[in-house]
């Protein structure tokens, strides 16, 4: 694969990576188990945040950018965030205030942070 195509598929790929590891994280603080039976509490877990993220990467077209934290980082997180909450809701899932305000901050230092990380390393290689 090329590293054109290569750096929006990773990128891709570690966004998903960190949503699930959000959810595995809430999942060990609440539940204490982070699978589940068969793994299906992780899955209802974190299902819409990934779907809210693959919508968010689909409006943006991340793609493009994949780690311009402002153009691509701040619409996929808040896309995540609020598409993911609703989603959360409607799928019968809590979303009490407590929980949005830490998923808004874990999130954006997820999905921000390491697109910051990797702006300010390719700028040191230049």
């Amino acid at each position: 694969m090329s590293s054109s195509r290569r750096s929006p598929a990773l990128a891709l790929l570690l966004d998903i990576v960190l949503v699930v590891v959000f959810a595995a994280i809430g999942r060990a603080t609440h539940d204490g188990d982070v699978l589940g039976p068969f793994g299906s509490g992780l899955a209802t877990t974190a299902w819409p945040f990934v779907a809210a993220l693959l919508i968010g990467w689909l409006v943006t077209r991340a793609w493009r950018r994949p780690t311009a934290v402002v153009r691509t980082g701040l619409p996929v997180w808040a896309i995540t965030v609020a598409l993911g909450m609703v989603l959360r809701a409607l799928s019968g899932q809590g979303v009490a205030v407590a929980f949005i305000i830490v998923a808004t901050i874990t999130l954006a230092v997820f999905l921000l942070g390491w697109r910051g990380i990797a702006r300010l390393a390719a700028r040191r290689r230049v």
